[in-house]
């Protein structure tokens, strides 16, 4: 099944595609880096990592990210798929997000990985 890509774009006049393995990702790249208050008709909707990583670096930030990341994926996503391991690395100037999961749906397991830059 093809899904509309995130972020909206055209491609050859028609309307760009992703398949399923990308929509995944970018619904969970959506609910871990919107900032809750972001979206006007649901407040507290995403996880808001991208406040986080001002906190600077350390284990505790990392422990922190894996426990708000669980939660979120869990309430935003829960139906879609469900996680299978989550494993977050605070690592020099990085913080990087390991995501295992399994779709509900056709039971298929998937992975995906997020990294961003930590002032």
């Amino acid at each position: 099944m093809n899904w509309l890509s995130h972020p909206y774009r055209a491609e050859l006049g028609r309307s760009a595609m992703s398949d399923e393995e990308r929509h995944v990702r970018d619904m969970l790249e959506l609910v871990l880096f919107t900032a809750p208050g972001e979206r006007v008709h649901r407040p507290d909707f995403g996880c808001g990592l991208n406040q986080l990583v001002f906190l600077g670096n350390s284990p505790e930030l990392a422990l922190t990210v894996e426990m708000t990341v669980r939660a979120a994926v869990q309430r935003w996503l829960g139906d879609v798929l469900s996680v299978e391991a989550l494993a977050v690395a605070a690592e020099d100037a990085v913080l990087r997000i390991d995501l295992d999961y399994r779709l509900r749906a056709s039971g298929e397991a998937g992975s995906t990985s997020f990294t961003r830059s930590i002032s």
